[in-house]
């Protein structure tokens, strides 16, 4: 993997690299089988390098598509867990999130402090999906977040602890 990222010029934890392992649907993180390699270079329409690398700036520019960034935020999950665990370590959460929302969520940072001091191990599936939606939906300064949502627990006490952290 760190060879193949060297041959076409890009960092092994660019977000590009995520983005092209959904297109090949790579079932796991750091390599990728000869079937999904050959099926999703077929699907890209590449055959050599040289033509891997033109197709970056589109690969790139997919993360713009909010419908396509929201599959490959969803895609994430499965991708970077431990196949025998229903859940991601924090650890992992926490880079994946730092990749998929470190540069576009301004609440971000804050929600990684609070990330780092919380008592949670890791994360579920439907606590990761409803980061994405609460980081497209709910205003930075959390004037429109409503208490009584459907929203997880995580991010429940995340609102409580920014209000305390704010008002501190």
């Amino acid at each position: 993997m760190e060879k193949f990222c060297e041959d076409i010029g890009v960092e092994p934890e660019n977000i590009i690299m995520l983005v092209l392992a959904w297109h090949l649907e790579a079932a796991s993180m750091g390599f990728f089988t000869k079937e999904e390699w050959l099926r999703g270079m077929t699907l890209l329409q590449c055959d050599c390098t040289e033509r891997l690398q033109s197709k970056l700036d589109y690969l790139r520019s997919e993360l713009s598509d909010s419908a396509v960034f929201k599959n490959i935020y969803r895609y994430a999950f499965d991708f970077a867990r431990d196949k025998d665990q229903r859940s991601l370590d924090m650890d992992t959460a926490k880079s994946m999130l730092r990749l998929l929302l470190g540069r576009t969520w301004p609440l971000f940072p804050v929600f990684h402090q609070f990330l780092e001091q919380s008592k949670y191990k890791g994360m579920n599936k439907d606590q990761w999906y409803n980061v994405l939606e609460f980081s497209r939906t709910i205003n930075t300064d959390l004037s429109n977040y409503d208490e009584d949502g459907a929203w997880p627990v995580l991010l429940d006490e995340f609102v409580e602890w920014k209000k305390a952290w704010s008002a501190s």
